[in-house]
């Protein structure tokens, strides 16, 4: 079986801000086509990580590279997605879809713009609310207008930031299984960060364990699970013990935290 491409790669990477050192000498890849989920304490650094293949900021040292050069700025290639669901208030839910659309970027004349808002509103069943604000839906339709504004205008990546997090357990469950449809139909390349364990594992082919701030790689799992999955997933004795192995490292990481913000109090 051929490898496939490095599309994202994390080269010797440090973050500073002023004195405190947030992300240290940390390397890994994520290969085209992959799903890679970032877990690890609180604060120790993964937006930070996830901001730098957006674009949104460099690092202090080291590289972050896109399909091998340096990322300079924010691009139409990744989609971000936000845990606050990050639609615009003032516009309706086919013209949030359209949005990206209208920019230089990705302008599409506006029978293709029609189209495309359509097929994503099938999607993600929101076609009898074309017309609605966003203040009129459930946290659960928010995210999936947020998911289908990013898919819109056609990224190559996905960048995902705690985007379940602010949902109750049943909603977060079938937007889960919504992504990995939508991600079967689509198919992207995926980077996301969240603090859910059993997420990571449901939804990834590869979970990066960071370590407390300064943050470092503490471990990379291989998710075995074949795609598609399923809820039954869930229940199987392999997806349990990987579940409890993740989960102690986590809270191994959550304890040295602790022991750290314990001797600085001293």
């Amino acid at each position: 079986m051929t490898a496939t491409p490095v599309r994202i790669a994390f080269e010797n990477v440090s973050v500073s801000f002023g004195g405190l050192r947030v992300v240290d000498d940390v390397s890994y890849t994520i290969h085209d086509g992959e799903f890679v989920s970032v877990i690890g304490p609180s604060g120790c650094g993964k937006t930070t990580m996830l901001n730098m293949v957006a674009g949104f900021m460099q690092p202090t040292a080291g590289r972050v590279l896109l399909d091998g050069k340096p990322i300079a700025g924010p691009g139409p290639d990744r989609g971000v997605i936000f845990q606050e669901y990050g639609v615009f208030p003032w516009l309706t839910v086919r013209q949030n879809i359209e949005f990206g659309l209208k920019l230089r970027a990705n302008r599409r004349p506006p029978a293709e713009r029609a189209e495309i808002a359509r097929r994503y509103m099938r999607l993600m069943g929101l076609e009898d609310f074309a017309d609605a604000w966003p203040r009129t839906l459930s946290g659960g339709m928010r995210q999936r207008l947020a998911l289908a504004r990013a898919y819109a205008v056609e990224p190559q990546f996905l960048l995902m930031d705690e985007p379940f997090g602010a949902l109750d357990a049943q909603t977060r469950s079938a937007m889960q299984n919504l992504l990995l449809d939508v991600l079967r139909a689509e198919g992207k390349t995926v980077m996301m960060i969240t603090h859910s364990v059993e997420e990571a594992l449901y939804l990834s082919s590869r979970i990066v364990v960071m370590t407390a701030r300064p943050t470092r790689i503490r471990e990379i799992v291989e998710v075995p699970f074949a795609y598609p999955r399923t809820e039954a997933l869930h229940e199987q004795p392999e997806f349990g013990r990987l579940r409890s192995h993740l989960r102690d490292l986590v809270m191994a990481e959550y304890a040295a935290q602790a022991r750290l913000g314990q001797a600085v109090a001293e």
